[in-house]
């Protein structure tokens, strides 16, 4: 026989208005065989108490508050039962308050009635059918003005989400620095293969036919001057200082940015975030944490990689249609490209990783929960993405001309 403090028992008690029922002692499968008829006894007390006859409408409770302040230990029956007690509270017209419950039983909770409320059949559905054509009668579509608007008003609200959660990955840096930060090293490496190794292909092709192209376009005009010489300083400054991690930004924006975004926001469509939260684990630096320090790390060296085929396709053009000797052309590049340039170069580079990075995970994480909202959160990162590379370059470039670099 259990002692008094491990027996299952279900007390309520009435409030005025509201129905308190605690549970206390020890609820579990484990515990089921021995105490099954004292559970069972306490359960269908507290389902009376819910049931009130017309009779006494007048006189019934308002608010169902569940508590467990004396509980030892607990598991999924204790949780059935609370939530069958909840789903009749809301059938009786009472509001349901889990402030009383541990934390962790709280948060179940709230996720059942958000499931079951979001698989609920939507009542407008059977309602929408005027009398003439039995068609849905839609909203009126929105005007010029009131769209602009809506935008505009939502645009601080944007901007604050952003900003707390461009908040909340730092402190998730600033855990891993000090190795409390719960990520899983497989992961991260496996996102430095993704974002690293597996981008090389489409890399190395964008940025030799950006240098081809480059060195075609400033030959046209360096040819009436005798200098095509000078080809292979355009190329090359330009595609170490911006040319080259922009192309790099701007195709792991398309590449690794939507995949980040459709990947968490696929696992938000299967409540994979919800139960992540649930075991105690912060999406932030589960799931956002390696994807940003991977791709910070990983563009800068992919850049360097794409200033080096950028400056090969040049080298190819100059050598193989201008006639300029392949000695020329390498020691004219290494003349007019300072190591000054290269660090230019590096720094957009950082700052573009950690914008797509970023960019990808926020939107993936605020997706809804279906399939549409998974792809529309995908666009918005790509989107995002290359916006904020061509502002965050514009910045850089004003800031470095201002000090003459």
């Amino acid at each position: 026989m259990s002692n008094l403090a491990e027996t299952a028992l279900l007390e309520t008690e009435r409030r005025g208005d509201m129905l308190v029922v605690t549970a206390s002692g020890v609820w579990s499968m484990r515990a089921r065989a021995a105490e099954a008829r004292n559970m069972n006894r306490s359960g269908e007390t507290a389902l009376a108490a819910l049931s009130s006859g017309p009779e006494s409408a007048s006189s019934a409770p308002r608010v169902l508050e569940l508590r467990a302040d004396r509980l030892k230990e607990w598991d999924s029956s204790l949780l059935a039962l609370f939530a069958e007690l909840a789903d009749r509270a809301r059938q009786a017209g009472m509001t349901v308050d889990y402030a009383g419950l541990p934390e962790g039983m709280a948060r179940l909770l709230a996720l059942a009635d958000a499931k079951r409320e979001g698989g609920a059949p939507s009542a407008s559905g059977q309602a929408g059918k005027n009398a003439s054509g039995g068609k849905k009668a839609g909203p009126e579509p929105a005007g010029l003005l009131e769209l602009v608007g809506g935008k505009t008003l939502a645009v601080p609200g944007l901007t604050l989400a952003a900003l707390n959660f461009i908040g909340e990955v730092t402190a998730g840096f600033g855990r891993f620095c000090i190795g409390r930060a719960a990520v899983n090293s497989r992961d991260m490496w496996r996102v430095f293969r993704q974002c690293g190794v597996d981008a090389l292909a489409i890399v190395s092709l964008t940025s030799l036919l950006l240098g081809l192209i480059l060195a075609f376009v400033s030959s046209l005009q360096l040819r009436a001057f005798g200098a095509e010489i000078y080809v292979s300083a355009l190329v090359s400054v330009s595609m170490v200082r911006v040319m080259g991690p922009v192309l790099t930004g701007i195709v792991l924006a398309g590449r690794t940015g939507a995949s980040f975004a459709a990947i968490i926001g696929s696992m938000q469509a299967n409540e994979e975030v919800d139960a992540l939260i649930t075991f105690g684990l912060d999406p932030v630096d589960f799931l956002v944490l390696p994807r940003v320090l991977g791709l910070a790390v990983m563009t800068p060296l992919l850049t360097i990689y794409a200033d080096v085929m950028g400056i090969l396709g040049g080298f190819l053009v100059g050598t193989l249609m201008m006639d300029i000797s392949p000695s020329a052309y390498w020691e004219n590049t290494l003349a007019n490209m300072s190591l000054s340039q290269i660090w230019i170069g590096l720094l957009h580079a950082l700052v573009f990783g950690f914008v797509v990075s970023i960019t990808g995970c926020y939107q993936g994480l605020k997706a809804g929960r279906n399939v549409e909202a998974v792809g529309q959160a995908t666009t918005a990162a790509v989107v995002n993405s290359i916006v904020g590379i061509i502002v965050s370059t514009s910045v850089i470039t004003i800031m470095f001309t201002a000090v003459s670099l």
